[in-house]
């Protein structure tokens, strides 16, 4: 049986990693194996950001993958943690019966639900203003050059 309050907190703390899909999917998951490569790549644009500056094109492509596969594991951990245990038992653990224990709610998910919706937040609008930041200071750069 999938318990929800597990599946919240992995989906948190391991979702760009796909751990959470590896528990709720099982390793034949197709895409429990593809989200650490964006995460890694977000990583090393970091990695980039920091050994070549700020005004490293490449880094600009790369360090938003990170914030948005944090984003989209928070929203994932909000989804299953704001699921009625009568639909989780239903969608996760069809044989078991809807009023199972293991879709209730209780302050660990709560918890998680709080640390998610903190942490995704920062993470999407962080990326959001990165990448804005990023795109309009190339544009005065092209104007620049055109203005000479």
């Amino acid at each position: 049986m999938k318990n929800k309050t597990l599946a919240v907190w992995l989906s948190f703390l391991g979702g760009p990693v796909g751990l959470h899909r590896f528990y709720m999917f099982g390793k034949g998951d197709g895409l429990a194996w593809l989200l650490p490569w964006p995460t890694l790549l977000g990583l090393y644009g970091f990695d980039r950001a920091q050994d070549f500056g700020v005004d490293d094109p490449l880094s600009w492509w790369l360090v938003p993958m990170l914030g948005m596969t944090i984003a989209g594991s928070a929203l994932n951990a909000i989804y299953w943690g704001l699921m009625s245990p009568e639909r989780w038992n239903s969608i996760y653990n069809p044989e078991a019966d809807p009023e199972s224990s293991a879709g209730n709610s209780n302050w660990l998910t709560v918890g998680a639900l709080v640390l998610s919706l903190m942490v995704g937040t920062t993470a999407l609008l962080s990326t959001l203003a990165y990448g804005f930041q990023r795109y309009f200071e190339s544009q005065i750069e092209e104007a620049r050059k055109i203005s000479q």
